[in-house]
């Protein structure tokens, strides 16, 4: 067998031998991505209990969902590092506003070894302390969770963007 001929078999038999061997190259079922009922249920509530926290605004509780090691982009000048910055902005905020989800639509979620990934439709309610009509601020977020056994539904938020809903002018070229 001349160089070519073997270099030839040689590539020929590259693909099978690549796409038949080892885990690496299995390709997980769709429901290895959509976690145990027990998963599910547990970060429904994380969700559910963040949420009440901030009707409430109660910082403590909200805190006790967030890992310690948490990063938010809240807005593009609103970029949060770590459990103090976010207890900070919180008791900035609750000290000006009470604020309440009015709506809250997970759009998909991830689960992958001890991660879950949350993507949802929100719409907040913003009502000022010192009076004036309420203001309605929706978009979509991104949330990634760890498992952390602190957190009382065993899930804590790690980090988190924020995608504002917004209105196009229709005479507004993009």
């Amino acid at each position: 067998m001349n160089r070519r001929q073997l270099f030839t078999a040689a590539c020929c038999a590259a693909p099978s031998i690549l796409f038949s061997t080892g885990e690496a190259q299995s390709k997980p079922s769709a429901n290895h991505f959509q976690g145990s009922p027990e998963q599910r249920n547990s970060l429904r509530k994380t969700g559910e209990a963040i949420r009440s926290a901030f009707a409430k605004g109660d910082v403590k509780e909200i805190l006790a969902y967030h890992h310690p090691e948490v990063i938010k982009a809240l807005a593009y000048q609103n970029y949060i590092v770590g459990i103090e910055a976010l207890k900070a902005d919180l008791l900035g905020t609750f000290r000006s506003f009470k604020l309440e989800f009015l709506e809250n639509t997970p759009e998909t979620i991830l689960f992958n070894q001890g991660t879950a990934v949350e993507m949802s439709l929100f719409t907040i309610q913003s009502v000022s302390k010192t009076g004036g009509p309420p203001a309605i601020f929706k978009g979509r977020s991104m949330v990634v969770y760890v498992e952390y056994p602190a957190s009382p539904t065993g899930w804590a938020s790690i980090r988190e963007t924020i995608q504002p809903a917004s209105t196009v002018n229709s005479s507004t070229n993009i």
